[in-house]
């Protein structure tokens, strides 16, 4: 990681600031009014891939610099997070405001920390500005609602992208509870997570949705029972990003339902084409 001395404002290169801001799931008009505001104000943004190209068009300041540093699982291309980090030190160093665009909500299962830590290391001036969720969108546009009375009283976000992050406690206590469960970037691994559930005596009234591209003109949802998911669909592939909910809400979307299956099978948010390049110069902060 580049490192540089701390600028005041009397230095030639006055600090500029960073807006780490959530860009919702998918639909460009789910975006905030703030995030918004600053994009159109931006030097310099850098945006993830699972961002609508929507956003950067209609709100980005055409005058911006924009950066695509996306990461997707198993593609070398992917712009490795301390890449990330330089250039955010890069550019704020030289008194630029940037805009770190992360898709869905900028804290919830992002490499917010690395980022954070960075910044107050360098001492750069930042802000957080909340964005919608990918559980949220999804389960919005799903038509399931995540704690509807009589059905569930809590919901909990949880992550299985490999197998050695969920312990068999936490496994046998997510099949006993009532609260709904939604995964996050566990798709491919569904199958053994499914698997887990029915060994711990899940209830059989529980459903299972898995909403591929949630919010975007690309959205399918597809519901069945737990012990009929590992029968017909266990191994299959689905186009990333998407999101399972798991309890006993998912009976409600077959009620609930207010936007059609996409029939197109293809990807709304452009593959990873390769890793965001560093300026040449960016070196030269380290004898700023």
């Amino acid at each position: 990681m580049i490192t540089a001395d701390k600028h005041t404002a009397n230095d030639s290169l006055p600090v500029g600031k960073v807006i780490l801001a959530g860009a919702g799931p998918g639909d460009p008009e789910l975006i905030t009014l703030k995030t918004m505001r600053y994009l159109r104000q931006a030097d310099v943004v850098l945006t993830d891939r699972l961002v609508s190209e929507q956003i950067l068009i209609r709100y980005a300041n055409p005058q911006a610099e924009i950066i695509y540093v996306g990461k997707q699982c198993r593609r070398g291309a992917s712009t490795p997070q301390s890449s990330i980090n330089d250039l955010l030190v890069f550019h704020a160093s030289r008194g630029k405001l940037v805009v770190r665009l992360k898709g869905g909500d900028a804290s919830v299962f992002s490499n917010i920390l690395d980022e954070l830590q960075v910044l107050v290391e360098e001492n750069i001036p930042y802000e957080i500005v909340p964005g919608v969720t990918a559980a949220l969108g999804a389960a919005a546009y799903a038509g399931i609602p995540l704690t509807a009375r009589g059905f569930s009283k809590a919901v909990r976000f949880v992550t299985y992208y490999k197998s050695d992050i969920v312990s068999e406690t936490y496994w046998k206590e997510l099949a006993q509870t009532d609260d709904t469960l939604v995964f996050y970037m566990s798709a491919e691994t569904l199958g053994d997570a499914v698997r887990h559930l029915l060994d711990n005596q899940i209830s059989p009234d529980k459903k299972l949705a898995l909403i591929a591209q949630a919010t975007t003109p690309l959205q399918h949802v597809q519901v069945s029972g737990l012990a009929e998911y590992l029968q017909d669909s266990a191994g299959k592939q689905y186009i990333s990003p998407s999101i399972v909910i798991i309890g006993k809400v998912v009976a409600l979307h077959e009620h609930f339902a207010w936007l059609s299956n996409s029939e197109v099978r293809e990807e709304y948010f452009k593959p990873v084409e390769g890793r965001a390049a560093l300026p040449k110069d960016i070196s030269a902060l380290a004898d700023i």
